[in-house]
């Protein structure tokens, strides 16, 4: 009897054991059939080996400066621009690992001690998710599954894609993947973006706080927000530098000095509208665009500037744009302020225009509403020309320009209509540089605040060019003629009769101060004092046809016509071609166009396009240094002298408040102001050997202008800019701005040295009388 229990006894325990493995096995089967249909497609679309191997992630395009830097990117969602494990430096590597996968190194994408861990404690003491499965959700699964079921599903998926990751890629590739395509908010997609923002510096440059702070967003960066959550940040930073100490990747004493600072944050956010080279980026984007209609992929597909991770390799000097920049700031807040003062409603009662009747205003301010933005999107909602009109005149809160602000904005209250009257109240500016041997553009500055003001007066806008135009009569002259620099005319009233080089009607210029000195003049000093009877005597000699002829030569496209009163510099032109015009002088009379983008190459570093220079030969080597040395006497002894200095009545030097004179400049510069008709427009083109700069000045509208030359001028307006801007390359020897002379022909074929002319009269006792008459 008992032999019989015991048989059944052991029996019913085999019995247990037998469904123990059964059941044992049958959840192994099942855990391997799971996967196994996972890894087939049962459970939704896997990731082919194609996909694995080429992850599908939006890149911006990156512009990149000359000297390395990144002036900015073209994106829509995603601004990302990946770096290699190589550029991640070690602690954030080591935060990384500490905090979010101890033992990455350890298993092939799935920890199986942390899994168990977190079934037996459902996850009270951690999660089990490994980098590899993190990178897996973030590239191919997104988001989380909302039922328990699906949720189970969807981390079976992201097992069977970390496994895979594992396969394909190294631990080093997998954590730079990671790192490149979180999303740490602000447009900050990816590390190199997030350093960028929150830290203003390049991944490699990181600090062991700094990427601790930047591990610590890894887990939820909506939450742990730096900008709108400091103390939770700083908690959760704080942590992270624990995770490192734990596993001795920093001391105990590190972790606790580390964890006393605070958090640096240096909130730089990337937009189109704001940072370094708006204007120049937004022209780029326009290049771009115009770029890929025509360069199509091998596939034939339209290569996509927002998505497609494309490498702009640019002319620009990161260095020289920030002192562009600093520059046209510096000089256009005073000037502004100056503008201001003199236009206020009790001295101009119809600031900010000047000599305008009701109506013409009323034309302008018609012309404004129209062309507004505010239009162009209530028209296109429907809505009624007398509603559009309507809402002009009501009062709303907004946020307009200030130069007095520290953001450069305020917040106010105003009509629509009054913030255009109030927009058209600020001076403009454009200013672009640029080497004269290469074409290379340095600086390119197209305004005020791209925000605000988004009109790029270096390439979209054309203005009156003034006196600036002169040289290109002198040019003429020079090269037709074989005039010298020492050759002189009559300081006269000069009149180019009717009928005469398809002049309908007699031309008669006045100076600019409408007196007459009655002295011979040199060019040199004609040119120096922008002597508008000598300039309309040279175009009655050479023709106007000559003028134009070298104009175009010169890169000049606006059609001009053949009439003498070009001289004077009535015809539009804007910044851009102007500079690529006078580099011809600085270039030994070869004429290199303007160049912004020097190569373009995809993500994979194939270049897709080089530029390749367009040149002309224009003048020869003595006619253009004769042109240096003619523009050489407008910072000598002309309207340009302030660069170097200015002096009070008892000869001490004199420091202009508004203007900024003088500058100290000791070394050879050439160049030519300009100032148009009413004072609309101020001109300033400077050169140096190895640097040309051009700066315009003026009013949205002709009507805004000074009332007098004292700040109407471009020696007041426009110079300025170009003095503060070279004193901050000279600044900076690194940038290697020239402070030599201007190379000299070895054959010079053109008299250049006035003083022989003077030595000669004063031994000719006949000539004696004609010295006193001769201004040099």
């Amino acid at each position: 009897m008992t032999a019989v229990k015991k048989k059944k006894s052991s029996t019913g325990f085999f019995k247990y054991i037998k469904w123990f493995w059964i059941l044992f096995a049958s959840g192994i089967f099942a855990v391997f059939l799971i996967f196994l249909l996972a890894a087939w497609g049962a459970f939704g679309e896997m990731p082919t080996f194609e996909r694995l191997e080429n992850p599908q992630t939006n890149l911006a395009t990156e512009i990149i400066s000359s000297d390395g830097e990144t002036l900015g990117k073209f994106y829509l969602d995603d601004n990302r621009t990946p770096v290699s494990y190589e550029d991640l430096p070690q602690n954030l590597v080591n935060a990384l690992i500490a905090t979010e996968d101890a033992r990455y190194y350890e298993h092939s994408g799935i920890d199986a001690r942390g899994t168990l861990r977190a079934v037996a404690f459902l996850g009270t003491k951690g999660g089990a998710s490994t980098i590899s499965q993190q990178l897996s959700k973030l590239l191919f699964t997104k988001r989380r599954s909302g039922g328990s079921i699906e949720r189970v599903i969807q981390k079976v998926k992201e097992w069977v894609i970390a496994i895979r990751l594992e396969r394909q890629y190294t631990k080093e590739e997998i954590m730079a993947m990671y790192m490149n395509i979180y999303d740490f908010n602000y447009n900050a997609d990816g590390i190199r973006s997030a350093s960028r923002i929150y830290f203003g510096k390049e991944p490699k440059d990181l600090k062991t706080e700094e990427s601790a702070v930047l591990v610590g967003m890894l887990k939820n960066s909506s939450l742990y927000n730096p900008i709108r959550r400091e103390e939770l940040v700083l908690n959760r930073r704080n942590t992270v530098l624990g995770q490192m100490a734990k596993y001795d990747y920093i001391t105990e004493k590190e972790k606790d000095s580390l964890q006393e600072l605070k958090m640096d944050i240096n909130f730089s956010p990337e937009s189109h509208r704001e940072g370094l080279a708006t204007y120049f980026r937004m022209y780029l984007q326009r290049f771009l665009n115009g770029w890929i209609k025509d360069n199509p992929k091998p596939d034939g597909e339209k290569y996509n500037i927002y998505l497609d991770g494309l490498k702009v390799y640019t002319t620009v000097d990161s260095r020289m744009q920030a002192n562009a920049e600093e520059a046209v700031k510096e000089h256009m807040k005073r000037l502004q302020a100056e503008f201001f003062h003199q236009n206020t409603p009790d001295r101009n009662p119809t600031t900010p225009f000047l000599d305008l009747e009701d109506s013409e205003i009323n034309t302008i301010m018609e012309r404004g509403m129209r062309t507004s933005e505010r239009w162009r999107t209530m028209k296109a909602n429907g809505k009624s020309e007398k509603e559009i009109r309507e809402s002009f005149k009501v009062k709303r809160e907004m946020t307009v320009f200030d130069w007095n602000s520290d953001t450069q904005e305020k917040d106010t209250i105003l009509t629509p209509l009054d913030s255009i009257r109030y927009y058209k109240s600020f001076l403009r500016t454009a200013m672009m540089s640029m080497e004269p041997q290469t074409g290379h553009v340095k600086a390119w500055v197209g305004g005020l605040n791209y925000k605000h003001f988004q009109y790029d007066n270096v390439i979209q806008g054309a203005r009156q060019a003034g006196s600036t135009f002169k040289p290109f009569v002198y040019a003429a002259a020079i090269d037709q003629l074989r005039l010298s620099p020492c050759d002189s005319l009559p300081d006269n009233q000069y009149c180019i009769e009717a009928e005469k080089h398809g002049n309908p009607d007699p031309w008669c210029p006045k100076n600019s101060v409408g007196k007459y000195s009655g002295k011979m003049l040199t060019l040199k000093n004609a040119l120096a004092n922008s002597v508008n009877t000598v300039t309309a005597q040279l175009i009655d000699r050479v023709g106007p046809k000559a003028v134009v002829a070298i104009v175009k030569n010169l890169g000049l496209t606006k059609e001009i016509p053949e009439v003498p009163s070009i001289a004077l510099g009535t015809p539009d032109f804007n910044v851009y071609e102007m500079v690529g015009a006078y580099g011809t002088f600085a270039n030994q009379g070869v004429y290199v166009k303007p160049v912004m983008v020097t190569r373009i190459e995809d993500k994979n570093g194939t270049v897709l396009f080089e530029y390749v220079p367009k040149t002309k030969d224009v003048l020869s080597k003595d006619v253009s240094y004769a042109m240096i040395n003619l523009m050489e006497g407008v910072t000598q002894g002309g309207s340009g002298t302030r660069l170097r200095h200015s002096f009070n009545k008892d000869q001490t030097v004199y420091k202009e408040i508004i203007t900024g004179y003088p500058y100290g400049l000791t070394n050879p510069i050439a160049g030519k102001t300009g100032t148009t008709q009413n004072q609309s427009d101020g001109w300033f083109m400077g050169m140096v050997p190895n640097l040309v700069t051009g700066v315009w000045v003026g009013g949205e509208e002709r009507a805004t202008h000074f009332k007098t030359i004292t700040y109407g001028q471009g020696a007041s307006m426009a110079l300025p800019i170009w003095g503060l801007y070279m004193k901050k390359n000279y600044a900076n020897e690194e940038l290697g701005v020239s402070t030599g002379a201007f190379p000299e022909p070895e054959e010079m074929t053109i008299n250049i040295d006035c003083t022989k002319i003077r030595e000669d009269i004063e031994k000719d006792s006949d000539l004696e009388d004609d010295l006193d008459d001769l201004d040099f």
